[in-house]
């Protein structure tokens, strides 16, 4: 007879329902878990003496109830069975139930040492099976990993959330040895999990970027942003401008490399053509484009934009690269324009006065000007159907002309001129990424007040909703925080080499990982966690 005891827990945090089965080890025991301590299944007993005269008893083992693997970021939810869990083994195989799941299936057999065998119907023991399938309205991101049995299922609605299920078991395999037995259901809190690096004033080499590329993707990152054109540097081949494209740069050939190698594990290359500010290469180039106030003193990285060559140009650019970066972003920058850092744009730029005038009216100001040189370069990418986003200090007061509403905020500082609180952007109705300067920033050097930031001070103290300083914005705008994205900023360049960039970030990419899959306190203690980290490699 099968001896059932259903023990109902509830917790202060929520509610969880465990199931323990006695007197039958062959079927699972659930135990629902959110977020449970990480641990390993293994053996309790060997199978009882035989009496004299009794009949050979059937051999069997009994084993405790699992724990939920562990990885980074943790998983949501897991059910606890008893069972020996998975481990990988010469000859094991990785079918798939869908051919558009081949890539994932691929990968994840090269990486655990099995045998790749295509779209099967057949059973086998040992094997790992890759669906798609779930609910109609499920988060495309999520997905549910089944350990059972000697084989492992991992579904889920989409491609990449499948692709997450394989990064979960690949590191519950680095982390223990062990798939432990029972099943995973799991999904990220923001959908935007990002990291942005700056290849404009440092040359990052296509080696090292494809590095960071495969990292993310094990920590379930789906964005990374290229900086390419600044003051110091045009990093990109162009056949358009090829004038504007500093010595040291990645070809079309090693971009496209990358960006294929992120598409293959699901993260989107959101590249980024900063302007009218910050485009000194070009500028270089072109000296003619440069915007000079009254007294005929050039201003450092700012094109005119009562020039029409100025448009033409950047938009030259902006179309060619929509090819060469496929995904459905485009950063556009728009910070730190300097003909508005001073006390009076219209009197120290006439030129720009009097074309805003011209195109607005009397009441025309060199802001209108500057916010329309932003919906213009949106409905440039527009019409290669990619969502704009732009830096929070791009975004005016008191303009006539308001920045298109597509256009996302990516708020980083409340310390540049025009910044404002972030609520006034949710207020309006905006999409916001977190890119908050206080804990995401890794400025190469430290220079003017920034500190390189640390993975425990991410952990402890950031979540999605502390935008800007250490203050969060109410939790009614929690929806329109789409997530954040780590950033590394080369103002000094030669400050730290690239193998340093990466040590240095190491950790804070995976405290920022955790915190955008998760935007709870995380279970695990710091400490915990950098263990973890190190275990898991």
């Amino acid at each position: 007879m099968l001896i059932v005891a259903v023990v109902v827990v509830t917790v202060a945090a929520g509610v969880s329902l465990g199931l323990l089965a006695t007197g039958d080890d062959s079927g699972p025991a659930a135990s629902e878990q959110g977020r449970s301590t990480p641990g390993a299944a293994g053996d309790v007993s060997p199978s009882a003496p035989k009496r004299p005269g009794a009949p050979t008893p059937t051999p069997s083992r009994s084993y405790p109830l699992s724990k939920a693997p562990q990885t980074i970021p943790a998983v949501g939810a897991h059910t606890a069975e008893r069972g020996p869990g998975w481990r990988p083994a010469r000859g094991q195989r990785v079918v798939v139930g869908d051919a558009g799941l081949a890539d994932e299936g691929r990968l994840v057999a090269g990486e655990l040492g099995l045998t790749y065998a295509g779209e099967k119907d057949d059973v086998r023991a040992g094997d790992v099976r890759l669906t798609l399938g779930g609910d109609r309205g499920a988060n495309p991101q999520s997905y549910t990993m089944t350990v059972r049995g000697g084989r492992v299922t991992v579904s889920g609605p989409g491609q990449a959330g499948v692709f997450y299920g394989t990064r979960t078991l690949k590191q519950a395999v680095q982390g223990g040895g062990t798939a432990p037995e029972g099943v995973v259901r799991d999904e990220p809190a923001k959908p935007v999990r990002g990291f942005m690096l700056d290849i404009a004033r440092k040359h990052f080499t296509a080696d090292w970027i494809e590095d960071r590329v495969r990292e993310l993707g094990d920590l379930k990152y789906n964005q990374l942003g290229l900086h390419f054109s600044d003051d110091q540097g045009f990093r990109v081949e162009s056949d358009s401008h090829p004038e504007v494209v500093s010595r040291q740069h990645l070809t079309k050939a090693q971009v496209k490399k990358i960006v294929e190698l992120a598409a293959a594990r699901h993260i989107t290359v959101v590249p980024e053509i900063d302007s009218p500010g910050h485009l000194g290469a070009v500028i270089a180039a072109h000296p003619d484009l440069q915007l000079r106030n009254v007294s005929g003193v050039a201003t450092r990285g700012a094109i005119d934009i009562s020039d029409p060559k100025s448009a033409r140009i950047v938009d030259d650019l902006l179309d060619e690269y929509a090819a060469l970066f496929p995904g459905d972003q485009w950063h556009l920058g728009g910070d730190e324009y300097q003909a508005l850092t001073v006390s009076d744009p219209q009197a120290s730029y006439p030129q720009l006065a009097a074309a805003a005038r011209e195109e607005f009216g009397s009441g025309g100001t060199v802001a209108d000007l500057t916010t329309k040189w932003l919906n213009d370069r949106a409905a440039t990418v527009r019409a290669h159907d990619r969502t704009p986003r732009a830096w929070n200090d791009g975004f005016f007061r008191n303009t006539s002309v308001q920045p298109d509403k597509d256009i996302q905020v990516a708020y980083w500082t409340g310390k540049e001129i025009g910044a404002r609180l972030p609520v006034e952007y949710l207020r309006a109705g905006r999409k916001l990424i977190n890119y908050n300067d206080e804990f995401l920033y890794y400025v190469l050097g430290e220079p003017q007040t920034f500190v390189y930031p640390t993975g425990r001070r991410i952990y402890e103290q950031w979540t999605p909703r502390v935008v800007r300083g250490t203050t969060a914005v109410p939790d009614t705008y929690d929806d329109q925080i789409l997530g954040g994205s780590f950033a590394v900023w080369c103002d000094l360049a030669n400050a730290q080499t690239q193998a340093q960039v990466a040590a240095g970030i190491r950790m804070p990419l995976r405290a920022t990982a955790q915190k955008l899959w998760d935007e709870g306190r995380p279970e695990l203690s710091w400490e915990r966690f950098r263990e973890l980290a190190d275990r898991l490699g």
